[in-house]
């Protein structure tokens, strides 16, 4: 079946330039894994919340009354009073939420991976802590992580772009074992889920993006899915 968080993690790099410093992306990717849930259908409780409008997306990425790092997605119990919104093309309504049941956090490694590796992995280790702070230990944390696999990737700081030589900086496909490693060693024992997407996309004209092994990722996103969403029956009656 489709999967709509897979659909527009490739919209990112394919046929237009990825820029690593937009820090709403990892929003927006988030908020289609609930999607993904609800299309599943595998949960008894999540679509009866999510049609009754009283769970939603949390629009302020942030538990109301708590203070805390924010997350890339959020789910959880609006407050009451609140109404909660429909964005064109979602059903998972959002709202300012009173609790979090989910946390998603989004992290994509480009190129430098080795260099960015230890700032990634903490605030990975950050952000779970952030969640069982606002969600409390039944929170289900979820982490989304891509590699990218590339021959040779290139990258934009204003008008100045910079592509990887294979030496001092080095290319992707050089660095991805071990960026993949290292965050599977650990983070991935940390949360729930830990799921990584592995892909190939130079980002340089056309932009051409591929998954690394498609129906593998198709798999293992499917059966994380399934797994948080009887998770979440079981940890939220």
């Amino acid at each position: 079946m489709p999967y709509r968080l897979l659909e527009e993690f490739q919209k990112l790099f394919e046929g237009r330039r990825y820029l690593h410093r937009n820090s709403s992306l990892g929003d927006f990717i988030a908020l289609h894994l609930y999607e993904d849930l609800l299309s599943l259908s595998k949960s008894e409780r999540l679509p009866q919340r999510i049609a009754a409008r009283e769970w939603v997306v949390n629009r302020a990425n942030r538990r109301q009354g708590v203070k805390a790092r924010r997350c890339d997605g959020s789910f959880g119990e609006l407050v009451p009073g609140e109404t909660a919104v429909s964005d064109q093309g979602f059903q998972v309504a959002r709202g300012l939420a009173a609790t979090v049941e989910i946390g998603v956090e989004v992290k994509i490694l480009a190129k430098a991976m080795i260099k960015q590796i230890d700032r990634v992995t903490g605030d990975l280790h950050k952000q779970l802590a952030q969640l069982k702070k606002r969600g409390g230990a039944n929170c289900i944390c979820i982490g989304v992580v891509g590699i990218n696999q590339a021959p040779y990737a290139v990258g934009y700081e204003g008008d100045r772009s910079y592509k990887t030589d294979g030496k001092a900086n080095r290319h992707p496909v050089q660095e991805a074992a071990d960026a993949e490693r290292r965050l599977r060693e650990d983070v991935q024992p940390l949360y729930d889920e830990f799921i990584v997407l592995s892909y190939s996309a130079t980002n340089e004209d056309p932009y051409p993006f591929a998954w690394t092994n498609r129906q593998e990722t198709v798999r293992d996103y499917g059966a994380s899915l399934l797994r948080i969403c009887r998770e979440y029956d079981r940890r939220f009656k």
